[in-house]
């Protein structure tokens, strides 16, 4: 959809057939794609060159307007109000679809607000989702409780994430979407994104994964045929716990529905300063992910090795699942870790309490290290056999491993895990 025309003629704001994967069809190379990742999370969207008078500007402009004057009667202006567009999250939305290598973005107030929009804006009364129990707590929520008790559509799990055919037999002609988490949190499953893919393709339905815990610095999913990406720039986009928002990556009709038909009337969205914050985050995403992987590596090792611990999820080490998979589609594995203590939930309590420089709070992806316990935080609406059947042990800590120097990460872990030793 042409941008300009979208903003004159209101036809376009409401697209008349839904969108859906068009096998036939191939999404445009964006004209920055040849440009390195780097270089990308510091020009894509706006370069100091760029502006003219007051915004001729070395850091992209934050601008706080709500509305936006009209120059004539019958011109619409372009942004012309703060619920569809604004020019600093525009130039957020431009270097996260460069970033992922997707033709269009939206931000929203939240990962969970950015999949409730995309779900909200796809699906009707009778539609199903496919997805696994491998999904952040919040969209489990979503998809059990929210969507089929007030909205009509159901969402379907599969038995088995690591076989394609689980996810094949779960589509059929009311499947609007595949949804996929990889790496998972808090268990880091690393789910196929090629194979999956290529089922749903099959179909005609789109897959969607969610990249929060990878980002686009160690993975991406639109460069194995994924059709829609997920974000919580709350995590490692930002990586500070300093900005609260989401986003969703597409094809720009698809995103060009969800601003005009969902967020427009939602309102939900990103403010302005929280865009213009991330975009000073953004710059330095590749090299923040390199050392957490590099530092939650290192302290996967330690962990793998100590005799209170009974599993560490990893992908990064040798012995994980889906290692081989992983490599194959992520550059590294990241700085988010789990791993079990023995004495179950009282082990659990007795190491987190006994940390003294990793900090217990609900979030990941920032630049201290941080834990929590998701089965009493984050997922515990599962219930026991849907917890234990994707590895979420009541002894389960999950782990952000941060930016500090490593032994100092490990040896406060080996003092808390002290008091666990035989």
């Amino acid at each position: 959809m042409d941008r300009e025309a979208s903003m004159t003629d209101k036809n376009h704001f409401f697209l008349r057939d839904p969108w859906r994967y068009d096998p036939q069809s191939k999404a445009p190379v964006r004209k920055d794609s040849s440009a390195g990742f780097e270089t990308r999370s510091l020009h894509a969207g706006f370069h100091p060159l760029d502006g003219t008078g007051p915004f001729r500007s070395f850091v992209p402009p934050l601008v706080q307007s709500v509305t936006y004057p009209y120059t004539d009667f019958d011109q619409i202006p372009n942004p012309v109000y703060g619920r569809t567009r604004t020019p600093t999250n525009t130039i957020l939305e431009e270097r996260l679809a460069s970033l992922e290598g997707g033709q269009s973005c939206i931000t929203a107030a939240s990962g969970c607000q950015a999949l409730f929009n995309l779900i909200f804006t796809i699906a009707r009364p009778g539609d199903n989702v496919v997805t696994s129990l491998n999904i952040f707590g919040e969209g489990y929520k979503q998809a059990t409780d929210i969507f089929p008790h007030r909205c009509g559509v159901t969402f379907r799990f599969v038995d088995d994430p690591a076989d394609a055919g689980s996810w094949d037999r779960q589509i059929d002609e009311r499947t609007k979407l595949v949804w996929i988490e990889t790496p998972s949190n808090p268990c880091l499953f690393i789910t196929d994104i090629r194979g999956v893919t290529d089922v749903a393709h099959a179909r005609g339905v789109p897959v969607m994964v969610d990249n929060t815990t990878a980002t686009a610095a160690l993975q991406r999913p639109m460069d194995l045929g994924v059709d829609i990406v997920l974000l919580s720039i709350s995590k490692f986009l930002s990586g500070n716990a300093t900005v609260l928002g989401g986003a969703i990556i597409g094809p720009e009709a698809l995103v060009e529905d969800i601003r005009w038909n969902t967020t427009e009337f939602i309102g939900a969205i990103l403010s302005p300063m929280a865009g213009w914050m991330t975009l000073q985050y953004l710059e330095t995403l590749s090299m923040r992910m390199d050392r957490h992987s590099a530092n939650a590596a290192a302290v996967a090792v330690f962990l793998d090795q100590h005799p209170a611990v009974t599993m560490v999820n990893y992908s990064g080490l040798v012995s994980h699942p889906q290692h081989d998979l992983a490599c194959r589609q992520m550059k590294a594995h990241g700085g988010l870790l789990s791993f079990v203590v023995k004495n179950g939930q009282a082990g659990a309590a007795t190491l987190i309490n006994a940390l003294r420089t990793v900090v217990h709070a609900v979030t990941f992806g920032t630049s201290r290290t941080i834990c929590m316990h998701p089965p009493t935080i984050t997922h515990e609406h599962l219930t026991v056999e849907e917890r234990q059947s994707i590895g979420i042990d009541d002894g389960l800590v999950r782990l952000s491993v941060g930016l500090e120097t490593p032994g100092d990460i490990i040896a406060d872990l080996d003092q808390a895990l002290a008091g666990l030793a035989p």
